[in-house]
Parts: C-alpha cells; sequence; structure tokens
C-alpha cells in the first residue's frame, strides 16, 4: 500500500511538473522573433559560466533567464549587432565571468571585430575582477561606479597537496605515469610542487601575464612597463582606478546613458537584452548563406558512454558512445559542406579517447575538417584532435599534455583507524592488483608501467604521424607537459592562433568556399528545449524521461529512479560524498 501512495504521488508531481514545463513551452514556440527598435543599443551581460555548448532549454521565465549564453551566441550576437543597422551601440557589462583565458580571449576578439563597425562600444563594469577588466579595454570608454573597487593586481598560480592529510587517515595514493611532467596525481602524493611543475607554471604566468599588460598597454595608451608599475598597485579604489588611466569615467549607469545618448544623439535609449536579441536570425541579415557547416563542440571532460550526444540532458562531458553517434551523422550528411569540431576538454579514459579519435579520422576522411581549440584541448582533448587537420588555437589554451597516468588508492590504514579488515583469497598472480586493501607489489608496478608505457608511445606516434613530424621529434615536447597556445604553435603542436573566425576562413579554403560566400553554423549538439525531448517522435515519454528530467533539476540519477520506481526507501536526508 505504502509503495502503491508514493508511486500515485510521484506520478501527480510529475504530471503537474510535465504540464507547467509544456505550457510555457508551447507559449515559447507561439513566440515571434522579437520586434527590435530602430537605434536600440544592444546591453551584452557576460556573467557566470560561458559553455561551450548549449544547454537543455527550460521555457519557464525564472528558468529561461538563468540559461547561460555561450561562446558561439556571444560571437553570433555581436556579428550580427555590428551588420544590424538598427543596432546603434553595444553596452557590455563583464561581471565575474567565470571563463578560462581563451574563451576570453576569443570574446575581447570579438567585441574588438565589432568596434570595426563603427558603432560606439561602452563597458560598465561593477566591482571588476582581472577577467572582467581585461573584456572591458576592448571598450571605446570605460566606466565604473564612483564608490566602487577594482580587484585588479595581477596573477598568480596556487596549487594543493593532500599528503598531509591522507597520511593522518591512514590513506595511501600510489600513481605511475609515463612523461616527467604529468603532474596530475602529485596533489595526493607530495606536500609541494616539483621542479618541473614550477617550471611549467611559470612559463602560463608568464605569456598570459604578459598579454594582459600588453592588451591594457594597447587599449589605454601606456608602455608596458608603465602597465606593470601600476598594477603593482592594485587593487584599486574607484577614484585610484580613474587616476591611474584604467578607467575613463566614474558615474553611475544612467549617467552612462546619459552620455551615450550624447554620443549617438538621440532621445532616450532603447535598451536591449542580448538574450532577446540572440533569436533574431542571422538570414535576416544577409550573415547566413547556403553553404553548411557544421559546428560540432566536445566539452568536459571525455569518458565512455552517450554522453555529448543529442540525449536527454545533452550529458556533462563526452562520452565515446554519443559523440561518435554526433560525428558519423554529420559524416553522412551530404548538406554539410565542411566540419569545425570545437574542443573544450582537458582529457579524461584513455580508450575512450582513442574511440573519438577513430570517429574523428573517418569523418575527416569524409568532409573538410578544422579543429577549433578553446580554453583546454589537453591529453585526451589532445589526442581526439590527431586528425592531421589543420588545428587553430588561442594563445591562451592549455593544450598538449602529450602524457599518461594511473592512480590506485590503498585504504588499508583508514580500515584500521576504522576497526575494518579484509581477507583477500586470490586466482591468478595479478587478481588483486588493484585492491584498496594493499598497495602495489613491484612485480604489479611493472606489470603496470608496460601498460602506462605502451599508451604512452602509442599516443606519441599518432601526434607524430597527424603533425608530420618523427617520433623522437615530438617526445620530447610530450613528457605530459602542457602548453599555451602560444607556446604550442612555437613548437608545431598546432597550426594557427585564432578563433572561430580563423577556423572558418581556413574551412572555407579547405572546402572550396569563396572568401566573400556566407556560410551557415549547423551547432552539434544542437540546442533542444524540454518540451521538444519529451515528447520526441517515436521515443514517448517514459520512466527514463522522467527520470532525467528530475536529474535535470538537481536530483541525483539513483534518487530520480527510486523515485520513479516508488517502494519503501531508507535513506539518509542528506547525501556525502568522499572525493
Amino acid at each position: 500500500m505504502t509503495k502503491f501512495l508514493i508511486g500515485v504521488l510521484t506520478g501527480i508531481i510529475l504530471a503537474g511538473l510535465i504540464l507547467v514545463i509544456g505550457v510555457f513551452a508551447l507559449a515559447s514556440v507561439g513566440e515571434k522573433t522579437p520586434a527590435i527598435q530602430a537605434g536600440s543599443t544592444l546591453i551584452l551581460r557576460l556573467e557566470g559560466e560561458i559553455p561551450e555548448r548549449s544547454p537543455m532549454e527550460f521555457p519557464i521565465p525564472f528558468l529561461e533567464q538563468r540559461n547561460p549564453v555561450t561562446v558561439k551566441d556571444v560571437w553570433d550576437i555581436l556579428r550580427k549587432a555590428a551588420a544590424d543597422t538598427r543596432i546603434k551601440a553595444v553596452v557590455v557589462e563583464p561581471r565575474g565571468a567565470s571563463v578560462g583565458w581563451a574563451k576570453l580571449q576569443e570574446i575581447r576578439q570579438d567585441l574588438e571585430q565589432f568596434k570595426k563597425s563603427g558603432k560606439p562600444l561602452y563597458a560598465y563594469l561593477r566591482s571588476p575582477d582581472t577577467r572582467d577588466y581585461y573584456l572591458a579595454t576592448a571598450a571605446d570608454r570605460i566606466y565604473m561606479p564612483p564608490e566602487d573597487q577594482m580587484d585588479v593586481k595581477g596573477m598568480r598560480a596556487e596549487l594543493m597537496y593532500f599528503r598531509r592529510t591522507l597520511d593522518k587517515l591512514g590513506v595511501e595514493v600510489q600513481i605511475e605515469h609515463a612523461g616527467k611532467y604529468k603532474d596530475f596525481g602529485d596533489m595526493f602524493t607530495r606536500t609541494s610542487m616539483t621542479a618541473e611543475t614550477r617550471q611549467v607554471l611559470d612559463s602560463v604566468l608568464d605569456d598570459l601575464y604578459g598579454r594582459f599588460v600588453s592588451a591594457i598597454a594597447t587599449s589605454r595608451k601606456k608602455s608596458p612597463n608603465d602597465v606593470k608599475a601600476i598594477l603593482d598597485e592594485g587593487p584599486f579604489i574607484a577614484r585610484q582606478a580613474l587616476e591611474n588611466g584604467l578607467v575613463d569615467v566614474l558615474g553611475y549607469e544612467d549617467e552612462m546613458y546619459d552620455a551615450l545618448k550624447k554620443r549617438l544623439g538621440s532621445g532616450d535609449i532603447k535598451k536591449l537584452s542580448h538574450r532577446d536579441y540572440g533569436h533574431v536570425n542571422a538570414v535576416s541579415l544577409g550573415l547566413d548563406g547556403k553553404h553548411r557547416i557544421a559546428f560540432i563542440v566536445g566539452e568536459g571532460g571525455i569518458s565512455r558512454g552517450e554522453e555529448g550526444g543529442e540525449s536527454f540532458s545533452n550529458g556533462d562531458g563526452i562520452g565515446s558512445g554519443g559523440f561518435g553517434k554526433i560525428l558519423r551523422r554529420v559524416a553522412a550528411d551530404n548538406r554539410i559542406k565542411g566540419v569545425l569540431v570545437r574542443i573544450d576538454s582537458p582529457g579524461g579514459d584513455a580508450f575512450a579517447s582513442d574511440e573519438i579519435w577513430h570517429e574523428m579520422n573517418a569523418l575527416s576522411r569524409k568532409k573538410p575538417l578544422v579543429i577549433s581549440m578553446s580554453d583546454a584541448a589537453a591529453s585526451g582533448g589532445y589526442y581526439m584532435a590527431m586528425t592531421g587537420d589543420t588545428i587553430v588555437a588561442y594563445p591562451g589554451t592549455f593544450t598538449g599534455s602529450i602524457g599518461v597516468v594511473y592512480g590506485k588508492v590503498n585504504l588499508r590504514g583508514l580500515y584500521e583507524k576504522l576497526g575494518i579488515s579484509k581477507d583477500i583469497l586470490t586466482r591468478g598472480k595479478f587478481a588483486d592488483i588493484d585492491s584498496d586493501y594493499k598497495p602495489m607489489t613491484e612485480p604489479e608496478r611493472r606489470k603496470l608501467r608496460d601498460g602506462i608505457d605502451n599508451t604512452y608511445k602509442v599516443f606519441v606516434g599518432k601526434v607524430a604521424a597527424a603533425r608530420k613530424r618523427k617520433f623522437e621529434e615530438v617526445e620530447p615536447l610530450a613528457q605530459g607537459r602542457v602548453w599555451l597556445g602560444s607556446q604550442a604553435k612555437e613548437r608545431g603542436l598546432v597550426d594557427e592562433l585564432g578563433g572561430i573566425d580563423r577556423a572558418i576562413e581556413i574551412l572555407k579554403q579547405k572546402a572550396n568556399i569563396g572568401r566573400d560566400e556566407k556560410v551557415s553554423l549547423v551547432p552539434y549538439p544542437a540546442r533542444r528545449n524540454i518540451l521538444e525531448t519529451l515528447f520526441s517522435p517515436g521515443r514517448g515519454v517514459h520512466d527514463s524521461r522522467i527520470a532525467a528530467l528530475l536529474k535535470a533539476w538537481g536530483a541525483k540519477a539513483w534518487a530520480a529512479k527510486a523515485l520513479v520506481g516508488g517502494g519503501m526507501l531508507k535513506v539518509m536526508p542528506y547525501r556525502i560524498e568522499v572525493y
């Protein structure tokens, strides 16, 4: 009886939830493209995460406003605004943009490209940090409130080490790796960074800081040495930021719009949200053409599975199964003239990376292909890009990390502290090699090393073949070392420095599309809303869809499955996860 009542209650709640979503989704389907008034000012707010892949759309107003804008969205919005005669100016408001330096470089390039239209570009800052200020330096005029702070003071890198804590807990982590720079496991086995790690991080900081200083120097018309001297005095209160020439005006937001109104010589400012403007069709502005280019996004860690495909939630990460399906579908589509694969991944499962590499090469044999690297295309993310096609990276892209690492945890000491013991019976010499109740023996380490070394040699060999170089030339650049895109370009690990625009230029050449001909980017995975997914043809609504819906609303997969199935549950009222 209890099981029945729980099942009925769960069904009622889910039916009501689906009904609410359905009503809003149907309403959104009926919406027309927003009417854009002549003389509009586009307000571009850049806050929080700016992902590469479009999230699932929930057509409920308070949730819809929380959907993050993607990197491609920003690129598309700014190119439309530059061509649209109804848009007279853009105000960019960066605040706490949680992105890496490669994405920042793409967005800043997009802002610079917009400025070529001759339309005003203003920036309004509220308690800006370094990333916010970097974006704002692309603007004609930078404003901030008179009583505020600019948290710009240079850059730093911090690494955390858990060795002493694990010792106290009785936990031992054993790491084997190929490549002296492959330091992934050091946080568990050491108390401080190695000389190799320090070398890499120093080179990263030098490059990023130098480019940051150069951007400020160019935009604020100062020498690099002057900029460095100013940054040494940060952070700044608003008055100090003005005195040091980091901003143009201290004023409130309405005062900035008053100044912009005078600049435009117009009446009231007609503000237009970037979310509303994003619905404007680029075709109506003459920006898209008949040639279709697939824009495939691989974002997140790499694993085996269906993530990264066009499933219910679009997944978290790149699953070899789901991503492979997309690659095969694009390869078979005769309407697609070329493919731009956008990678933002720190790597992951070595064997899943190899499966994706295989599918990427199969696609490359059928379609002109260019690879655009975002914040990171390292380790498995770099591996999957080894098709021999042109690779475009940003100066700030983390790439390379050609190496292999394996880790095993020995929890015997922790078990003993908790009064837990294990007896182990085996058949086979290495049957307990992965047991968490014992450390690895020397024969077991040698066995593991054989596999790691072989995987490493295969990795280096595939890089050498794709980059058309000898193994001996690539191996010194491997060793697990992470390179910035600028450093990778100097060493022949990538071909070009640039972003989406440059990747499209190269792809048009490879696909024999005229330089001045327009192309249409077709995103994969496609943006989907909840209604399309729940009622997609031939699938219907079933328990797995409902479970996925609950997961998307914050429930864990096991909890969603349990709720759908009903029954008596003996479960904690909260969740504990030990990492």
